[in-house]
């Protein structure tokens, strides 16, 4: 007669768990709350990148879902990967500061979802309340379209804003087309004469944000005049 060996593996939960695949991690997961210090308006913006999901929703600090999208159609079949949004922005005269902050409560922020295959596909971000002022600007336009536009370091928080500190990482610059990240250690650049030559006569304007090393950011508006 011949014997024959049964080998008999765990079923149930421990099988399960064992079968199960591991969490695949987003590439980038942001959270970040972005002031206009010109308009006086607050908003949240959210900044994810991943491989090919299918379903992704956010959960707030408070456990409360804030966000959910789900692809329907060839992205349901094919996926996504980068996702960017901004919230409405409202101004503080009409929504208080201690509103839009209650609702944002500071904290980690998680990222969960579904990939094509199947795949859970998780990420986590982390909103502070440090919030930037909004730098002081200047721009001087001077022969054959030298334009160079300048700012002052921030460091602190805008009147009436968290008392958090600030560490500024970075300042960006935007006229028009023209866009340049620069380190905190820089106040001015200049701007390429030929763009400023391929811009309308008369007034135009520029934006100059202030980046805190939470990832909040906080934009001033500036103009010159183009004869």
């Amino acid at each position: 007669m011949t014997m024959v060996a049964l080998i008999v593996g765990p079923t149930g939960p421990e099988a399960w768990a064992a079968k199960k695949k591991p969490d695949l991690a987003l590439d980038i997961a942001k959270v970040f709350f972005e002031f206009n210090s010109s308009a006086n308006d607050l908003g949240v913006h959210v900044f994810l990148d991943g491989e090919d999901w299918k379903t992704l929703t956010i959960v707030n600090p408070e456990k409360l879902t804030i966000f959910g999208v789900e692809g329907k159609g060839p992205y349901k079949d094919l996926g996504l990967t980068e996702l960017f949004f901004e919230g409405a922005e409202p101004s503080l005269d009409d929504v208080p500061l201690a509103v839009l902050l209650a609702l944002f409560p500071a904290g980690t922020y998680e990222f969960s979802g579904k990939t094509v295959d199947g795949n859970d596909i998780v990420g986590t971000a982390t909103l502070t309340h440090a919030i930037p002022a909004g730098p002081k600007v200047s721009a001087v336009l001077g022969l054959n379209n030298s334009l160079v536009i300048s700012w002052e370091p921030v460091t602190g928080p805008p009147d009436g804003f968290p008392a958090e500190s600030i560490n500024i990482v970075a300042f960006q610059v935007i006229v028009g087309a023209f866009q340049v990240t620069l380190p905190a250690t820089t106040l001015s650049v200049t701007v390429p004469p030929e763009f400023v030559a391929s811009l309308s006569s008369g007034v135009n304007a520029f934006e100059v944000l202030a980046i805190e090393a939470g990832g909040n950011q906080t934009i001033t508006e500036g103009s010159f005049v183009k004869e």
